[in-house]
């Protein structure tokens, strides 16, 4: 049977890969971004419950009207702004369906979209399936920093959305007041729209405020914000996100929405009503996850991978340099078949696979499993 790839350059994902070698080597998985304990015992029941009172039917196209409206007085609470739960607010199939749904209602063939690498590695594939054109600026190496010179020169008249990720997966650094106002000021009196992934928002650390776009009235208008309760509440296999935007942009988000996933599950989307009404759950997550850093970064002292610097999300860049001049791929597969521990190399988040002889580990484990993997990193 003859066809045509639509990605023809896409492959299997590096984390699909790596969770993959680690298995087959019995390596510590250090890769894939998942935490490996449970969500909240109280969020768990709330689940069984809204199982058990009958509530496993379809849920609202938006979302169930419970969660939307927790989720305003939340947005409301931490950036001052207070979206319309009817209108401005998506529950979605987790971050990266929205990603891709927003993607696909508003670029069209032959639009551009400006993407910063490395970047998650979802972005790209939706923008070429679309007919649409990536265009990267990257960040600069080592600092991972943005040089808004170079992106106000990427703008053209085809140029349809921006798309960028604060805190930041994969280098765990955040973008500032001044990016966003530098954001703000090279999209005004334009047509662009802003995709801001948003996933990591609380987990951000050493007194740090989020800089979502929700802050800033000139980019709300233009933005959509996506967020992830996987992220949020160590639930990364329930999928469940939403997304937040204004009345136009959202309209136009749910035509597609709607045929692409239609609705979420319901019994979690209830629990998570009700679980939200606790602020301290999602409040106390800059410390909780900050602990887990420097408990890796501790236990890491005396090995010879060098420690990027980590202001959020629960990853941490390890630069290798020293140990080793192979291609980081080969070097993180070497590192998970001979010595144990998996990693994700961070060419893997660059559209040229940039090499610059770092890898990814992933601190959101329990104290034990980081006491392994650091044992086995320290005679690498």
């Amino acid at each position: 049977m003859q066809f045509v790839s639509k990605l023809p350059n896409t492959g299997t994902t590096i984390f699909t890969v790596m969770s993959g070698l680690a298995v087959k080597h019995g390596a510590i998985n250090l890769s894939q971004g998942f935490p490996n304990y449970d969500p909240p015992a109280a969020l768990r029941d709330l689940v069984s419950h809204y199982m058990s009172v009958g509530a496993n039917q379809y849920a609202p196209m938006s979302g169930v009207a419970a969660l939307r409206e927790r989720l305003a007085a939340k947005i409301k609470h931490l950036y001052g702004h207070s979206p319309n739960p009817d209108t401005e607010i998506t529950v979605t199939s987790g971050g990266t369906q929205a990603l891709f749904t927003a993607i696909t209602a508003f670029v069209h063939a032959g639009d551009e979209v400006i993407i910063f690498d490395p970047c998650y590695d979802c972005y790209q594939p939706a923008i070429e399936l679309c007919g649409g054109k990536a265009v990267v600026c990257k960040l600069t190496f080592p600092d991972y920093s943005v040089d808004w010179a170079a992106v106000r020169g990427l703008v053209s008249a085809r140029t349809r959305m921006i798309i960028f990720n604060t805190p930041h997966n994969p280098t765990g650094r955040i973008w500032r007041d001044t990016d966003l106002r530098a954001l703000a000021s090279l999209t005004a009196d334009t047509a662009i729209i802003v995709l801001s992934d948003e996933v990591y928002e609380h987990l951000i650390f050493d007194g740090q405020r989020h800089q979502s776009v929700l802050l800033y009235p000139e980019l709300r208008l233009r933005s959509l914000a996506v967020y992830s309760f996987g992220k949020t509440f160590h639930a990364t296999g329930w999928k469940t996100g939403y997304v937040v935007g204004s009345a136009d942009l959202m309209a136009e988000f749910r035509k597609v929405h709607q045929f692409n996933v239609f609705s979420v599950n319901t019994p979690m989307q209830l629990a998570l009503a009700d679980y939200l009404a606790h602020e301290e759950a999602y409040l106390s997550l800059p410390d909780f996850y900050a602990q887990k850093r420097d408990y890796f970064t501790e236990a890491m002292h005396g090995s010879r991978f060098k420690l990027l610097p980590c202001e959020g999300t629960y990853f941490q860049l390890a630069d290798y340099s020293g140990i080793s001049d192979e291609p980081d791929t080969v070097f993180a597969r070497w590192l998970t078949e001979v010595h144990g521990v998996a990693a994700i190399p961070v060419s893997a988040f660059y559209s040229d696979h940039a090499d610059n002889k770092v890898v990814r580990f992933c601190f959101a484990k329990t104290p034990d499993l980081l006491d392994r993997a650091a044992d086995k990193l320290r005679l690498v």
